[in-house]
């Protein structure tokens, strides 16, 4: 017998098993959360061509 099995013999299950309300849920914090770093990185990018190499030419 195996520490994985339950005393009384029934198998457990396999980690948490989400409802399907909570799988739309987690998705769409997934998609929020990609959404908001990919404005982010836009914006990054943006700033980087508004300042040109001026960001690079800065004293010591």
């Amino acid at each position: 017998m195996s520490a994985a099995m339950v005393v009384d013999g029934k198998k457990p299950e396999d980690g948490i098993v989400l409802t399907p309300e909570q799988k739309k849920r987690q998705r769409e914090r997934s998609i929020a959360i990609a959404v908001a770093l990919g404005v982010l990185v836009l914006l990054f990018f943006a700033v980087t061509l508004v300042k040109g190499p001026a960001v690079l030419q800065r004293p010591l």
